[in-house]
This record gives C-alpha cells, structure tokens and sequence, in this order.
C-alpha cells in the first residue's frame, strides 16, 4: 500500500479543526455535520468532512483510526463519492448505545447497514475499500485481527470516484477523531478467502 499524505486531496466540507499530531491527522468535527438523503428521516444533509483524492479503478484504499466514538451518531471511516446523490460511507457509527460497523450507500435516497461491533470502542480500525469490477467490496478489522466482510455494493467502473477519510457528527460539537493511516494499492484478487487482500 502506498500511504498519502494528510495535505492531499480536498474537504467535501472544512472541518471545525484539522490538526496533524506526529503521523496522525486529528479531525474535529462541526456540531450538526452529516450525510444522508431523504430514505426515513425526509431530510437530506451532505455536511460531512471527507478528505478526497481520485480512487482508481481497479484499486483499494484503507482509512485507520481510533474508533473513540462516545456520542450518539459519532462516525468516522473512509466516503467514496461520485455525485451529490450517489455516495458510499463505510466505517464505525455510534447507535443504539454501542459502536457499530457499517456502511450507508445512497443513490439518490440512502440505505444503511449495520452490525454491533462492542469490543472495538476506543481501538485501532481499519476499513477497507476495493473497486474492482463492476463493484465495491467493502471490508473492516480491529487492530491486526483479519478484515471482515461488510458489503459488496454495485457500482459502474466507468464512473469518475474519489475517495478518503471521513467523520460526522450530528448530534454535538467537540467530537475529535485521530486517523493513523491513509493509503491505496492493489484491489483485492477474490472475494471470498484469507488470501484474497493484495496487502
């Protein structure tokens, strides 16, 4: 993987604060900062910080970070973005009391899926996206466990996408979120199997 460095790339939304401390980017979030469309809540809000450089096709691209995420609706992950209106995040979420792993993927109105993941609060996770085909395929892990499955998402290889790290916060201000690590290389070679990352 070849790592990118913090100064790359361009906020969909400034955040409230972007500090670099060592080789960590700490991101802090603008109190009512979001991305959804319409599906449920009737509301649309595209206030999320994504960090943003071109994601290749075929390509993967990981976002590390601290999954300290203590207030309802905290989130930070990686955001692939082609329009206003059809857009992926993937990453941890704070809901229903517990951290979750998840993705919301919108093509004009969003959907979001999610699964309680309760022993990653406060550590090191990993999500990663590849782009290979006519697909996404999106992955997770904590610290150096193995990555999981989350979603496999359709998506047309022709389209032009960017890609990077992200955080919202919709519910308050102050949420502050460090990513340790920012990098893309080679798409995975399967989908199925322990052998299937080009890491």
């Amino acid at each position: 993987m070849a790592t990118h460095a913090w100064d790359e790339g361009r906020w969909t939304n400034p955040p409230a604060a972007v500090h670099q401390d060592g080789t960590d980017l700490i991101v802090t979030a603008v109190a009512g900062s979001d991305a959804w469309r319409i599906t449920s809540y009737g509301f649309t809000h595209d206030t999320e910080h994504a960090l943003l450089v071109p994601f290749a096709a075929p390509g993967a691209m990981e976002v590390t970070f601290v999954a300290a995420l203590p207030e309802l609706y905290d989130q930070a992950g990686i955001f692939i973005r082609a329009s206003d209106t059809l857009w992926i995040k993937a990453g941890v979420e704070r809901a229903d009391g517990l951290p979750q792993v998840g993705a919301v993927v919108t093509n004009q109105r969003s959907d979001w899926s999610l699964a309680p993941v309760p022993d990653w609060d406060g550590r090191l996770v990993t999500i990663r996206a590849s782009r290979a085909g006519d697909a996404i395929t999106l992955r997770a892990r904590v610290d150096d466990e193995p990555f999981r499955l989350i979603r496999v998402v359709p998506l047309d290889p022709a389209l032009a996408l960017e890609a990077g790290p992200f955080t919202c916060a919709p519910t308050r201000a102050g949420l502050a979120v460090r990513f340790t690590s920012w990098a893309t290389g080679d798409a995975d070679a399967a989908l199925h199997g322990d052998s299937d990352l080009e890491v």
